[in-house]
Parts: structure tokens; sequence; C-alpha cells
């Protein structure tokens, strides 16, 4: 069998290799041509070891999401962007065309996507739904149709849990910008990478994407990495910064919430945050459409689809194109490790704001009314992970405690608060 493969091989090559021969083809310069085409050969140049690193790790994000299961949605499609941008003259994503011929106002295409519907690749062209803020918002969409916001209306104090935990965002901006080796990027840049601090993985990509468009790859990696981590890295910031006593704390069960409340709550929310915050517009928008269209009973085939159908569509390209960002140039650099950082502490700090925030809240409220400040790390919008490790900590100090509606609260107002804070850089910074 394997005598008759090979003959058969050989009569095919023999075949192809007619037409050339008729042409007086030279078979050593196309052979030639053909091995300098080749994928392997970049290996062996001088920077063709970054593309193996690159590559590398893109297969241990991909064992990540596979093996290890953290945030395997998104993950997963970003690791294998990741690998598809690094092989060698593949052709599918041309991060030079992006980051000069489209972003340089002086260039003769700048925001011509006809040239680039012309001469990119296919993750090109899906890049323009991140460039033009498209799948940002559709996921917020779906989002919105998947999250109940029963909790938080049942507990207004839970907003001033998810506003705390946005101070790692703030206090990333300002330190980022210091002129040490580590840090000194531009405030454009240095909000992109304190928006990490509000673990959500949409409004930094939807900010990154306009503010610093070269550090999306890093970012993206980064935020969604820290938002998997969450159940690794929140239990010991909440177990320092709280007694047992205090993580023993029950709350009082959350009043039923009507129906007209739900129906009612994202009108207000998107009409008030978008005429005070119209920068935020677009994402609040998109989160409070998804939810009216979920409360309302109304749209329930609208509400399917954003919830299932068009968020596993958007999340397919979203991932592909954001990790086809991240190229050995981009990432394979001092200012990528110290995104890495940097993002890290963002995020623990909004986390130990939310916690420090109930503790003192704590101060003015009566026995009965008192807050675990265990709900308030869940005030980070890492939806619903981040309320059940709040739930997870709590029932190791006490099991007959259930924290995770109290824990809903903060969390989605996490949501709200991190678009809130991406709308208030983007306006101090945006074009």
């Amino acid at each position: 069998m394997n005598k008759k493969l090979i003959c058969i091989l050989f009569a095919m090559l023999f075949i192809c290799s007619m037409p050339m021969m008729a042409a007086d083809f030279n078979v050593q310069e196309g052979i030639k041509t053909f091995v300098s085409e080749m994928g392997f050969v970049n290996f062996f140049t001088e920077d063709g070891w970054k593309n193996l690193v690159m590559l590398a790790l893109g297969c241990f994000l991909l064992y990540l999401a596979i093996v290890k299961k953290y945030e395997p949605l998104l993950l997963l499609p970003i690791a294998f962007g990741m690998i598809l941008t690094n092989l060698p003259f593949g052709g599918m994503f041309n991060s030079e065309m992006w980051n000069n011929e489209f972003l340089n106002e002086n260039s003769p295409h700048h925001h011509d996507y006809l040239y680039i519907l012309q001469n990119g690749g296919l993750l090109d062209w899906l890049y323009i739904g991140v460039k033009g803020s498209i799948y940002p918002c559709l996921i917020f969409l779906g989002v919105g149709a998947m999250t109940d916001f029963g909790p938080l209306i049942a507990n207004p104090r839970s907003l001033l849990l998810g506003a705390a935990a946005q101070v790692g965002i703030f206090a990333t901006f300002i330190v980022t910008q210091i002129d040490i080796p580590i840090f000194g990027f531009t405030p454009e840049q240095a909000a992109s990478i304190g928006i990490i601090g509000g673990a959500d993985g949409p409004t930094a990509i939807f900010l990154t994407s306009k503010l610093a468009p070269e550090l999306l790859g890093p970012i993206a990696v980064a935020a969604y990495s820290y938002m998997a981590l969450v159940p690794v890295i929140q239990p010991p910031i909440m177990r320092a910064l709280t007694s047992k006593r205090e993580r023993c704390i029950r709350m009082r069960q959350l009043r039923t919430v009507s129906k007209k409340e739900k129906i009612i709550f994202p009108i207000v929310v998107a009409i008030l945050v978008s005429l005070i915050v119209p920068s935020a517009a677009t994402l609040i928008g998109c989160l409070m459409l998804g939810n009216l269209m979920k409360e309302s009973g109304v749209v329930d085939r609208l509400s399917d689809t954003a919830q299932n159908a068009l968020n596993n569509i958007v999340v397919i390209m979203l991932g592909l194109t954001v990790g086809a960002t991240a190229t050995a140039t981009s990432f394979l650099n001092w200012q990528t490790i110290g995104i890495l950082c940097v993002g890290i502490v963002a995020f623990g700090v909004g986390s130990a704001s939310g916690i420090l925030m109930a503790k003192f809240m704590n101060l003015f409220l009566s026995t009965r009314s008192k807050i675990n400040p265990l709900i308030g790390s869940a005030g980070v919008s890492a939806v619903p992970m981040a309320a059940r490790v709040s739930q997870t900590e709590g029932q190791k100090a006490d099991p007959r405690n259930f924290l995770l509606m109290h824990a809903m609260g903060p969390n989605v107002a996490g949501v709200i608060g991190s678009a809130v804070a991406a709308g208030i850089l983007l306006s101090f910074l945006g074009n």
C-alpha cells in the first residue's frame, strides 16, 4: 500500500512538472523561490526567534484556555489569533498597515477602509470591527441581556462599592505617567493600561482601540488573563484586609424587586449616564438596551439572539483580531512587561478599594445593616466570577453565610462603573 502511494505521488509530481519543462522553466530557481517563501526560513533570520517565542506563548495560552479553563471563550480565540499573526509570511494581519498608514493622519490612506479591504488580509478586515468599536459594544449588548440588575436595585448602596473599585483605574492612570524606565507612558497609554484595573475586557478593548491601539494586544491579553485569575488574585487581598469577624457578617435578605423597577432601571441609567458622561453613551447604551430586551419580556427572540448567537459570533471575531495585534514586534519589549506588572497592581488596588469602602461604610451603619466587606471586592466587573469568590471566601469563614446575591450588586455596578470610567478618560484624552 505504501509503495503504491509513493508511485502515485511521483507520478503526480512528474505530470505537474511537465508544463514547467515544456516552458523551459528553471527548476532550480523555482525550488529556490519556493524554499525562500517558506515560513520556516524566517526562523533562521535575526529576529526569527521572536516569532518562535510568540508561537510558544500562543500555545501556552491555548493550554490555559483548554486544560485550565481560564476564560476559554475569549482566551482561546485570542491565543489562536496570536498564532496566526505570528506565522511568517501568512499575511493575515498587517500591523504596519494599521500603525502607519491607517493611524497617521498625514498618510493618503488614513481611515481608508477600502484600501484595507483591497490590500489587507482576513484579520485586517475583521479588525475594522475593533477599530470602529463595534465588537465591544455588541458584547455589552449581550452582557446586558444576560445581567440581572435586581440585586443592585434592591441594595443601591452597592453602587458605592462598584464606584470605589474603579479607584484602581484612576490611580494607575496617574502613576503610569511618572517618568521612570518601566513607566513613562503617554497619558493615552496610561489610561488604556489603567482600565485593566476594572477587570472588564470589552471596555479595555474599547478604550485602547481609541486611545492607544499600538498597545491593544498586550492590554487585551493582560485584561483577560487577570479576569481569569480572579480566584487566585483576590482571596489573599480579601483575607489581608478583613478580620474573621468581618468575614462572618451576615447580611439581611434582599427585598424582591418588581418587574416595573427592572424595566425602568435600564432606561433611567442609559439617559442619566449618557447626559452626564456622553463619551460613555456607546457602552452604557448597548448594555442597557440588552438588559431592557431581557426584562421587558416582549422581545424574547431578540434577547435570546443577543445572549447567544450574536454574542458568540462577535466573541470569535473579537478574540481573533485582538490576538492578531499581539505581534512579535509589539509584544516582546519592556513596555509589555510594564503593562503586565502595572495591570495586576491596578486590579489589586481596585479589589482592595471596594473592600475598604465597605469597611468605611460600616462605620456609619447599624449592626443589623452592616455590609460584609468581602462583597466589596466584587466591585470589579468580572461578572459573575468576582461575586462567586466573595461567596466562597465568606463560606470559608461561616459555612452558613450566603453572600452571592449580595455580591452581585457591586459586581454589576462595577460593569457600569468601568464603562463610566472609560467614558471619563475618553472625554479627557480623546480627539
